[in-house]
């Protein structure tokens, strides 16, 4: 290969250096089938919730990259269904299903995700919380086919306004990615909260290999200017178009989130 050729008289780090570069049209900061800052709700008991997640990378890359298909137009449907099996602690599924120009809808893969959080009454100045994400996908759009995710979840709420912050750690299991250990991945929302909508601006970011050499390898950073609608006391609208900050990134992503919440607080209006 001619790029073989071209390395053999370099240095390592240049050669890894490299290797970064040819592969930025792949890079992701978020999740394609979940775009979504993971906030304080806990469900108890009998308590359910069902979120619908579809995304559309609108501006991608428009040839294979080795297993992975193009990404321009690609379409992402998630179902999430959750439900709470104690005060502080439920259970979360994903069915990944995924739609490529060309190519007949597909089921992506699945994910089970349990969440814990820390209770009320421990009167902490945020609300805490941890969700764990175990990921099988098919390799036509994750090169990495098993990940693990710890997100944690720190939640701050005013009478106008809502800022939380996932410090996400995310790692490969079964893939390519293996070798560059743990990533960060942190994200942040903040609302402005109103009656009927709220608008609001989302970060994600990533920063790969935190305990491999070479660490911190270049950055990606998106953001997501977007809103949510109440449309009834259990049935909510998310809306947001997305961009890269920087030269790294999916390109434009069109995002959305259907979410009917059966808990006993969920249909509680803004103040």
């Amino acid at each position: 290969m001619i790029i073989g050729v071209a390395t053999n008289g370099l240095t390592r780090s240049t050669q890894l250096l490299l290797a970064g570069f040819l592969s930025l049209a792949r890079a992701w900061a978020q999740d394609p089938f979940e775009i979504h800052v993971y906030e304080y709700e806990p469900l108890a008991w009998r308590e359910y919730s069902l979120e619908t997640h579809v995304n559309v990378t609108a501006q991608g890359t428009d040839a294979r990259d080795g297993s992975l298909l193009a990404t321009e137009h690609q379409t992402h449907v998630t179902l999430e269904p959750t439900v709470g099996l104690s005060e502080n602690f439920a259970m979360g599924f994903m069915f990944l299903n995924a739609w490529e120009p060309g190519y007949a809808p597909q089921f992506a893969g699945w994910r089970v995700l349990p969440h814990f959080y820390a209770p009320e009454a421990w009167g902490l100045p945020v609300h805490l919380g941890f969700v764990a994400e175990f990921s099988f996908q098919n390799a036509r759009y994750e090169e990495n086919t098993r990940r693990v995710e710890l997100r944690p979840i720190l939640d701050r709420e005013s009478a106008r306004w809502q800022i939380v912050f996932n410090p996400v750690f995310e790692r490969a299991l079964h893939g390519p990615g293996t070798r560059r250990g743990w990533n960060f991945e942190p994200a942040l929302l903040l609302r402005w909260k109103r009656r009927g909508f709220s608008p609001s601006i989302e970060y994600y970011g990533e920063v790969e290999s935190l305990n491999v050499q070479p660490r911190a390898q270049p950055e990606v950073h998106q953001l997501f200017l977007g809103g949510d609608w109440r449309i009834t006391e259990i049935f909510s609208v998310n809306l947001g178009t997305g961009f890269d900050v920087g030269p790294r990134g999916p390109g434009v992503v069109i995002k959305s989130r259907l979410e009917w919440d059966w808990r006993k607080s969920a249909g509680k209006p803004a103040p």
